[in-house]
């Protein structure tokens, strides 16, 4: 499992800010060490690559750049707030991770401050020819990068914050876990296969917020070392607050403040080991599709084929020995899987035959699935989804499409 400055780490480096940051310490580096590699130019370089032939380019660059880095800004937070409107404020705080929007303005923001420091550098005399023609190289280096990330960023906003970009989005973010989740049932911990002692306490959590990622390997050394065992209750995606219980600790001298330290929680739910939000966040799209607002049906459909495709590819749970056997949780329950992807969909969507035969159509595919659990909770499913129906169609001709519907199903 990953320590928790690491998992720190990887979120800073999905920030905007952070990698523009780099990208603002690269050029700051390239200008101040190119003096460095004066000795490495020859002579006949020096009147052709002077200083006479590299300072307009700077110049060009500073003024084109700085515009370029503000279009770009205004239009990648005009794209993104339009997908928070359309599809569900959760796909905002995704796009706002896309590499490729972030790499095109830290590479706008890095040669803007290169070439800006190179010119003041210039005109305070501290470059020398040898230098200049260091320079010259670099800004060819940087009007390279510069018409590279130009070029996926052109491609990229003729799709940036569409609906289809969106659900792209999110499915790439949700899957990871999904996928994580049937290589290691329960994260590598251990089934909660038997009872726990009678004089087992429950380690309450210290503060509030969604439970965002529990370091496994943590908590198994603190166990380990004193014989105990730790049953978790509070899987990521719970909502605490100060004093709800976290889990359950039997044996051992393990204070409940070390358990706690394992865990961290935060405002706002984390894909990282939650492997039900991202379902959530597709079935959030969806609701809004069908909401009187927007009455996009379409995308409603969209959204459940893609459900369907991405649950089917699951596969089934893998068995193998627990990676953590001194700490117990319960895996994945793939009717939770269905119940955050579909019952707020079947509630909204009831009264529209082609919303319900596409999420019929559905749970006919993933009653077939490898995994058992999976194909038992779309029998459930598709119970659950004839009994709204029923209640909900209210023209005769409806009420027989899908008495039709279920003996297709």
């Amino acid at each position: 499992m990953t320590p928790r400055w690491l998992l720190l780490l990887y979120r800073l480096s999905k920030r905007l800010g952070v990698r523009v940051l780099l990208g603002a310490l690269l050029a700051l580096l390239a200008v101040a060490l190119a003096p460095l590699f004066q000795s490495l130019i020859p002579d006949w370089m020096k009147d052709r690559f002077g200083a006479d032939a590299v300072t307009p380019i700077l110049s060009i660059l500073a003024t084109t750049m700085l515009t370029v880095t503000t279009f770009s800004l205004s239009v990648m937070v005009q794209a993104f707030q339009s997908a928070a409107s359309q599809a569900t404020p959760r796909a905002y705080r995704l796009h706002l991770e896309d590499s490729t929007a972030q790499t095109a303005l830290a590479a706008f923001t890095g040669t803007f401050l290169f070439s800006l420091t190179a010119l003041v550098l210039f005109n305070a005399g501290l470059y020398s020819k040898e230098s200049a023609v260091v320079i010259f190289f670099l800004t060819i280096a940087s009007i390279v990068a510069v018409i590279g990330a130009m070029l996926r960023w052109i491609g990229h906003l003729s799709v940036m914050g569409s609906m289809d970009h969106t659900l792209e989005r999110v499915v790439e973010s949700a899957l990871p876990p999904l996928e994580r989740a049937m290589a290691k049932p329960s994260l590598g911990a251990a089934l909660p296969d038997r009872a726990l002692p009678s004089d087992a306490r429950e380690v309450p959590a210290s503060t509030a917020g969604y439970v965002q990622y529990i370091n496994l390997e943590a908590l198994e050394e603190k166990l380990a070392a004193s014989e105990a065992v730790f049953r978790v209750t509070a899987h990521p995606g719970a909502h605490l607050v100060p004093g709800m219980p976290l889990g359950v600790l039997a044996g051992g001298h393990v204070s409940p403040e070390e358990i706690a330290e394992c865990f961290t929680l935060g405002a706002e739910r984390t894909m990282e080991q939650d492997a039900r939000y991202g379902v959530m966040v597709m079935n959030e799209v969806a609701i809004r599709a069908l909401s009187p607002a927007v009455n996009d049906p379409g995308t409603a459909i969209d959204v459940v084929q893609r459900l369907e495709r991405m649950l089917m590819g699951l596969g089934c749970p893998e068995e193998a020995p627990p990676d953590f056997p001194h700490v117990q949780m319960a895996p994945l329950d793939p009717q939770h899987l269905l119940e955050d992807g579909f019952y707020p969909l079947i509630r909204d969507g009831a009264a529209r035959p082609e919303v319900i035969s596409c999420v019929l159509s559905a749970m006919k595919v993933l009653r077939r699935a490898e995994w058992p659990a999976l194909a038992a909770a779309a029998e459930v499913t598709r119970d659950y989804t004839f009994a709204h129906a029923e209640a909900a169609l209210t023209v005769e001709a409806d009420r027989r499409w899908l008495e039709t519907k279920r003996d297709e199903t």
